[in-house]
């Protein structure tokens, strides 16, 4: 019990020791909730940079998308008719005449047999089913009834 009652007097004797551990107690909770903070701070971070690159790559998609339809419609402007046509002129070219014609004879060559695109309505469809396939139910029903009485006649 004296060793007991020592304890506690020295104990009493050094409140210091108890502001001490009270202290530590703060300190640690103090920098557990730095640590979680600090990492809440880095995770939030990256997913905003990471949101900001993505709308930086839609901006650029969209830019480019602009900027092949443009060139698209120069390349539209371009290969027009008129404009093909001014240019040819400037650089000498001069519409065909039938008399600077010269039509080469190939012996031999037949020319492609031209396509018929007409409806095929005078022409009759060819069957494509098979006689084995016309046969409804009901008859076939029917034919498997007429043979199996035959058997069963025919049997002593």
């Amino acid at each position: 019990m004296n060793n007991v009652t020592e304890i506690v007097h020295k104990v009493r004797q050094a409140p210091w020791r108890v502001q001490r551990q009270w202290l530590g107690l703060f300190l640690l909770a103090l920098v557990c909730a730095a640590m979680v903070a600090g990492l809440y701070l880095n995770i939030t971070s990256k997913a905003a940079l990471a949101g900001r690159e993505i709308q930086l790559l839609e901006n650029e998609i969209a830019e480019n998308e602009r900027i092949n339809a443009d060139l698209a419609t120069q390349l539209a402007e371009q290969t027009s008719t008129e404009v093909m046509t001014e240019r040819a002129l400037a650089l000498g070219f001069r519409p065909v005449r039938p008399e600077d014609v010269t039509y080469v004879v190939v012996p031999g060559y037949q020319p492609p047999a031209p396509v018929d695109l007409s409806s095929s309505a005078d022409r009759p469809a060819p069957s494509i089913l098979l006689p084995e396939y016309t046969q409804s139910l009901f008859d076939w029903f029917t034919d498997r009834l007429v043979v199996s009485t035959r058997v069963a006649g025919s049997q002593p």
